[in-house]
This record gives structure tokens, sequence and C-alpha cells, in this order.
């Protein structure tokens, strides 16, 4: 399972979006221009991060039981 090229690019858009999800948590908390600017941009951005780590998952899972 570790050696699968699938589940490496799986967990590496997973971290992706820890990433994106810990920039926007932090330009929140700290305020300011930069939150007020890019807040909404770090929203989407995530939850694009998030579909494709959830669309890798599910391919990875699907493929793995036999598919």
């Amino acid at each position: 399972m570790i050696n699968d090229p699938l589940f490496i690019i799986a967990g590496i858009a997973c971290l992706i979006t820890v990433g994106v999800l810990l920039v926007g948590v932090g330009s929140f908390g700290k305020g300011g221009d930069f939150n007020r600017k890019y807040a909404n941009k770090i929203m989407r951005l995530r939850l694009l991060a998030q579909f494709i780590a959830v669309v890798l998952i599910v391919l990875f899972v699907y493929l793995s039981s036999g598919g």
C-alpha cells in the first residue's frame, strides 16, 4: 500500500490541504490586511484542495478493493 503512487499522491494532497487550512486559521487569528484581502481566496483554495484529496482517497480505495 505504501508503495502505491496513488497513495503517496493522496497523502501529499492531504498535507497540502492541512497547510492551506493552517495558513487560513493563522491569518484569521492574526487579522489585519492580509486576512481581509485573502480570507475568501484561502477558503476557496482549501475547499479545492480538500475536494481533490477526497477524490484521490476514494479513487485509491476503489482501485485497491479491486474496482
